[in-house]
């Protein structure tokens, strides 16, 4: 009988051969809408109250863009209405400059397609994902379309308008009632609306919160929203004064990976090494070039194209060992000090803070060969609650970030610090610290390296959460200079007023009950008080614009001479406002300098000038500082800082009691930030 075994396994082979043919037959294509709509928690869409602050954010970060980007003062008007419990029709306008027509459907109908992906420059929207996303997840969730309307400037010029849904399986628009029509009153911008699934909420991680603090860091822009319940807010504009529009740059070849390498070097049209080098790449000059394949041992004229690997990693190792000056700033758009300061006062006046710590702008960095700035504030005191963990407003690129603050570098960074140092509560050094007190940080990038595509927290990188960690301790420095200065002051003016009440009622009934004359008491109170009193005064007008007197006491027993110096806010000041003799120069960053020659003991001298504009409120008159003096001898100014830039300055002796104990790890973070500023310095001279 014949076995019947190589039967069976034919048909075993004959089954594995079907079995790879039914799966070759479902393999297919997937769409990237396809894929985002399975995956909708990616893109932040996770939650019902977290899917309605979403759209709304990606709305608004558009429309911001396209007004900076036209040189538009941003209006954006938000309203919602409740549908029933959980739909929401949801409106959002701009004054921006409008959309092409035939550009409409593929900028809210397709998914990855935008105009900022490949520009290296920073930009709230990157990924070209945020707006069309936002109206496919209004379409699976309630099955209706967008409505779009938009107009470019123009007399001649009408609006369009037009119902988008997105084809999930050809990432592709569908477009209804494509009309022209004339928008009354509407000289150019564009809005949509549509209708979304959600839970509307208040308080913690809620589009009021967002849109507040968007306001914050976008002092420019006017924002009026709408609630559901019919509530009306408004955050009014703070300034007039644009932010610099942002430039688009080669990439800086610090901290470039072997794989952007490969695909420069396979896409350039230069046909040598060096020109590479210092053609496709920012502050590449010819010596910085020679200088890298040198010790790559690299042939300068080999062409690009033909690198090997090894030559790649010889190129990267090469870079690392060539100082190459830090990216350029243009392709940046940082807030700056100055408006920083402006937007947390204009939004959180309410909660009466007693300090704002002057903010800090880092010099820009840069990580996987994307420049960065990250820029940092304090507020402080007033009804800020005191017995819980101080707020954090995370900020990229002018968005605040509202979900997974665990996992962000920013939060990692203020964690790090020893906050203890810089009078917040912090239990064993380490963590989020208690007290009175809202913390600012905003990173600016040509390309933020977010967590995932929801662009909820940024990716702790170490050279970025350093950087962090920098601008933090100089704005904590500055606020502790301002407690310290604070207490002692308030120590000091209760020992003058004793030493002022006290003396001259003791004199005054000694000389009645002796029957001789009231003695002067003047260089008595010197003896006593030895100190240089400087007590400034604030005249506010109505039309906005700030008087500053500082009355100078020498309360000491010689003559004195020191200098005087301030940051002002540079839009607001005008030199025929500085008549006072006293007054030496200012530069061109805001930096004012006087000279008070010889004041004698027991005298007092004023010297005052006046602030104009919106921004005239942003100078706090206690942030005075003095050089030339020893300035435990002054009371009311400290020390100028190092990073000034001033020369020639006067050394005095001092004795060692008169000083208090620095810090050692304090007093190195500072050394190495006037040496790092130093070098920074030095290398925009060679450029």
């Amino acid at each position: 009988m014949q076995s019947d075994e190589p039967v069976k396994e034919a048909a075993k082979k004959s089954d594995k051969l079907n079995i790879a043919e039914k799966m070759a037959a479902k393999q297919q294509e997937i769409s990237v809408t396809e894929f985002f709509e399975k995956n909708k928690q990616i893109l932040g869409f996770d939650s019902r109250s977290k899917s309605l602050l979403m759209g709304i954010k990606e709305a608004v970060d558009n429309a911001l863009d396209a007004c900076e980007d036209a040189n538009i003062l941003p209006e954006i008007i938000i309203k919602m209405n409740r549908v029933d419990e959980e739909d929401f029709i949801v409106y959002i306008e701009d004054n921006g400059p409008g959309i092409l027509h035939k550009m409409l459907p593929n900028v809210f109908g397709r998914l990855l397609y935008g105009s900022r992906f490949h520009a290296l420059r920073q930009s709230r929207g990157q990924q070209g994902i945020g707006i069309s996303a936002t109206i496919m997840y209004g379409n699976i969730t309630t099955g209706k379309p967008a409505h779009i309307q938009s107009k470019i400037e123009g007399e001649d010029e009408v609006a369009w308008k037009m119902d988008i849904m997105i084809d999930t399986k050809t990432n592709r628009p569908i477009v209804t009632n494509d009309k022209a029509f004339t928008w009354e009153g509407k000289e150019h911008g564009t809005s949509i609306e549509y209708t979304t699934k959600g839970r509307y909420i208040t308080g913690k991680q809620s589009i009021f919160e967002y849109l507040r603090d968007t306001a914050i860091v976008n002092p420019h822009a006017l924002i009026e929203f709408h609630d559901p319940d019919g509530k009306k807010y408004l955050f009014e504009r703070a300034t007039e004064q644009m932010p610099p529009r942002s430039k688009e740059i080669k990439p800086h070849p610090e901290g470039m990976e072997i794989g952007d390498l490969m695909k420069y070097s396979q896409n350039t049209q230069q046909k040598t090494m060096k020109t590479f080098l210092k053609n496709d790449f920012s502050r590449i000059t010819d010596r910085i070039a020679d200088d890298i394949l040198e010790k790559a041992v690299i042939n300068p004229e080999m062409k690009p194209g033909k690198l090997s690997r090894e030559d790649m990693k010889a190129i990267l190792g090469a870079i690392q060992k060539v100082k190459i000056m830090a990216p350029p700033t243009d392709c940046l758009s940082p807030i700056g000090d100055t408006l920083i300061k402006k937007g947390l006062m204009h939004i959180l006046d309410g909660l009466r803070p007693d300090y704002y710590a002057t903010p800090v702008t880092r010099s820009p960095k840069a990580v996987n060969g994307n420049p960065f700035v990250v820029e940092a504030g304090i507020v402080y005191g007033g009804e800020i609650p005191a017995d819980s963990p101080v707020s954090i407003l995370r900020i990229a690129n002018r968005v605040p970030l509202l979900y997974q603050q665990g996992a962000c570098a920013i939060t990692k960074a203020v964690a790090d610090i020893d906050w203890r140092r810089y009078g917040l509560e912090q239990r064993g050094g380490k963590g989020i610290p208690y007290g009175p007190a809202i913390i600012l940080v905003h990173v600016a990038s040509t390309k933020v390296p977010f967590t995932s595509e929801g662009k909820e927290a940024v990716a702790a990188f170490p050279e970025l959460q350093a950087e962090i960690g920098h601008a933090l301790r100089l704005c904590a420095r500055n606020l502790k200079s301002h407690l310290n200065k604070m207490e002692r002051k308030t120590k000091t003016h209760a020992k003058f007023e004793i030493v002022q009440d006290l003396l001259p009622d003791m004199a005054n009934k000694a000389a009645e009950m002796l029957k001789r004359p009231v003695p002067d008491l003047s260089r008595t109170i010197s003896k006593i008080m030895n100190v240089v009193w400087i007590e400034p005064a604030v005249i506010k007008s109505k039309k906005g614009s700030r008087t500053i007197t500082y009355t100078i006491y020498n309360y000491t027993t010689t003559e004195r001479t020191f200098k005087l110096h301030a940051q002002l806010p540079k839009e607001c000041v005008n030199l025929t406002l500085f008549t006072n003799p006293y007054f030496l120069d200012m530069n061109d960053e805001g930096k004012a300098n006087w000279e008070i020659k010889a004041i004698p003991q027991s005298k007092m001298i004023q010297i005052s000038f006046e602030l104009k504009g919106d921004l005239a409120d942003t100078f706090d008159a206690d942030d005075i500082y003095i050089s030339g003096i020893n300035p435990v001898a002054v009371m009311g100014a400290e020390a100028i800082p190092g990073d000034w830039g001033i020369k020639g300055l006067e050394i005095v002796e001092s004795n060692e009691e008169d000083f208090v104990e620095e810090d050692p790890e304090e007093k190195a973070e500072e050394e190495a930030e006037e040496e790092e500023l130093k070098f920074e310095k030095e290398g925009d001279d060679d450029e």
